[in-house]
């Protein structure tokens, strides 16, 4: 989209805009992938407004973590942490080390590049119900969680609409 497209389109929704209501916040962090084809507000019955929703490339807590201390520590985020992976997920079908060559290879000669992209791990979901119980076990374990939330981790399959659960647990926090 152009800049323009950006404009008229944010004119057409701010002309209907109606303020989000914080009392119908429902207390409750979504983790999903950035996959357009996710949009858990509809997927879970949600109206906007009701759910901190973090969004990165796999749907990663590790990655979330930093999202997840701030809805915690500094809004007072005191419910339950989903974690949603996804079947068809693109972090399923490329690894660390083939990202790493990728962006490489679009920035030839740039060692300041690669520096920079060899320290990144891109998660990549080899098992996706091993992928959500890993995450689901790196919150619980955490120590800034906070301690007695409950975390739960889920599969949205993107050909059927439908979820399933795959792991719940409680963080043991600080």
């Amino acid at each position: 989209m152009s800049t323009e497209e950006f404009l008229q389109a944010n004119e057409e929704y701010a002309a209907s805009f109606n303020k989000p209501d914080r009392s119908l916040f429902k207390n409750v962090i979504i983790v999903t992938c950035m996959d357009p084809r996710l949009n858990p507000y509809e997927q879970l019955g949600l109206k906007f407004g009701e759910a901190i929703h973090i969004r990165n490339a796999g749907g990663s807590a590790k990655e979330a973590l930093r999202s997840i201390m701030v809805a915690q520590h500094a809004v007072g985020v005191t419910g339950p942490i989903a974690v949603f992976h996804h079947k068809d997920c693109g972090m399923s079908r490329v690894t660390t080390s083939q990202m790493r060559d990728l962006v490489k290879k679009a920035t030839p000669g740039r060692d300041d590049v690669a520096a920079e992209v060899d320290h990144i791990d891109f998660h990549h979901i080899e098992h996706i119900e091993q992928s959500v119980k890993a995450d689901v076990k790196f919150l619980v374990d955490n120590p800034v969680v906070l301690q007695g939330t409950k975390i739960t981790g889920w599969v949205y399959d993107v050909d059927t609409g439908k979820i399933s659960k795959v792991d719940e647990a409680v963080a043991v926090g600080a």
